[in-house]
């Protein structure tokens, strides 16, 4: 199954995204979820090109794996995790994870791999769980 790689980045009020690995894919909007609603329109639009302008990718099964910037997950998950708790599992300050979340700060690539590893981390973790 081909892999789509959609990056989701954001600015003071809007987020955008962009196929990384396969051209002609875009969207944006408020919110993540209308973002991706607009990805999957596009995605659709594209489909209905003539066969020799679609993506290869596009033409069979595929699935899209969403990439998001440190600043966009902090924002979007703010309401599940707390920069307190990303804090704790990451080693990171949290006056600076504030900072990303607020986009006043970007990462440097090591700090961005440091949250991604603690979050897949606990995300195991958690899969592990029987209840």
């Amino acid at each position: 199954m081909k892999k789509i790689k959609i990056i989701i980045e954001r600015s003071k009020d809007f987020y955008w995204a962009y196929g990384d690995n396969v051209d002609k894919i875009n969207g944006g909007g408020a919110t993540i979820e209308d973002v991706k609603k607009s990805v999957f329109e596009c995605i659709e639009i594209v489909k209905g090109f003539d066969d020799k302008n679609i993506p290869s990718a596009l033409k069979g099964e595929y699935e899209i794996e969403w990439k998001l910037d440190v600043g966009s997950f902090l924002k979007y998950y703010k309401g599940i995790f707390s920069q307190t708790g990303i804090a704790k599992i990451t080693g990171i300050n949290e006056k600076l994870l504030n900072h990303y979340a607020s986009g006043i700060k970007k990462p440097r690539p090591a700090q961005a791999k440091k949250i991604e590893a603690a979050l897949h981390k606990l995300g195991n973790e958690l899969l592990a769980v029987k209840l």
